[in-house]
């Protein structure tokens, strides 16, 4: 697993981590992170309001924490194979494969899908890796944790374009093709002939 810091986290729960009270729609609740103490992820627990401000002082923090709005979570279709993968779908598997030279295209996506409503930015931290930004998809409550990687502003639009590729190729990188050039050259080197000059 790659160390850039970034995860992609469960829906929220559907019922309160400390009563086990069933969340009803439109219900605010906090949603905090953890430190995972089994892995260097993060732990995600959802509390009803009553529940959270009576926590103990003595409680673990969180890493962070927020108000959201509890919707309950409609059921996706069957999924078409055939089907373009949707950016918000692209950004998860990005994510879980969490590979070093995806790390700023992820961060581009996560903009670009705040750009759009889709997600917004509930927190920002600043770890041992530089800052971690926490997105929350408004509908499902999913959680995307993204290393901000600090893009320099030259190398912005080159990023936008692996974007725009991916979007256009189902989240996958198209495999390069052979340049024409060593293929010419390939076709252009004869054979060896006999020698027909008697020459050995």
């Amino acid at each position: 697993m790659a160390l850039v810091e970034s995860w992609h986290i469960r829906s929220r729960s559907r019922e309160c981590s400390a009563t086990r009270h069933a969340f009803t729609e439109g219900e605010t609740l906090v949603t905090a992170l953890y430190p995972d103490p089994e892995s260097s992820g993060y732990l995600r627990r959802d509390f009803c309001l009553e529940a959270w401000n009576l926590l103990p002082e003595t409680a673990d923090p969180p890493f962070s924490y927020w108000q959201t709005t509890f919707s309950v979570p409609v059921g996706d279709a069957a999924a078409n194979p055939a089907a373009k993968l949707s950016a918000e779908e692209i950004l998860s598997r990005l994510v879980v494969e969490d590979e070093d030279h995806t790390e700023n295209t992820r961060y581009i996506l996560a903009v670009m899908l705040e750009r759009q409503k889709l997600l917004r930015e509930t927190d920002h931290q600043r770890t041992a890796h530089g800052i971690l930004r926490v997105y929350e998809h408004r509908k499902t409550g999913e959680i995307y944790l993204i290393r901000d990687p600090d893009i320099p502003l030259d190398q912005v639009e080159a990023f936008q374009n692996d974007v725009i590729v991916l979007l256009e190729n189902n989240g996958r990188m198209p495999a390069p093709q052979p340049s024409q050039a060593s293929g010419e050259m390939e076709t252009a080197a004869p054979e060896s002939e006999p020698d027909t000059h008697g020459h050995e």
